[in-house]
């Protein structure tokens, strides 16, 4: 679970259920677990301070690099089990 943070104010925006390693590029709505707080206009979001984070995509927030930071740890993709079995997560 990662917390997401504005990188002008430290305010916190939201909590993040982040699957893979990757960046945080796209935050898709429906992983998002808690909201502390964001605006949204003209199909972007911005944060209390007035920074703006990303751009709303419909189902997902494309994130604009070095807006935001974010700490926690993010969940693997893939998880394996007995024997080579893999399970989608």
């Amino acid at each position: 679970m990662l917390v997401i943070k504005c990188a002008a104010c430290r305010k916190k925006i939201w909590k993040y259920h982040k699957i893979g390693q990757g960046e945080v590029l796209r935050c898709h709505k429906t992983r998002i677990m808690k909201d502390f707080g964001f605006k949204a206009k003209d199909d972007k979001i911005f944060c209390s301070c007035g920074a703006k984070l990303g751009i709303d995509k419909g189902s997902f927030y494309k994130m604009i690099p070095k807006t935001f930071t974010y700490s926690g740890s993010k969940i693997n993709k893939f998880k394996s089990f007995k024997k080579g079995a893999l399970l989608w997560l």
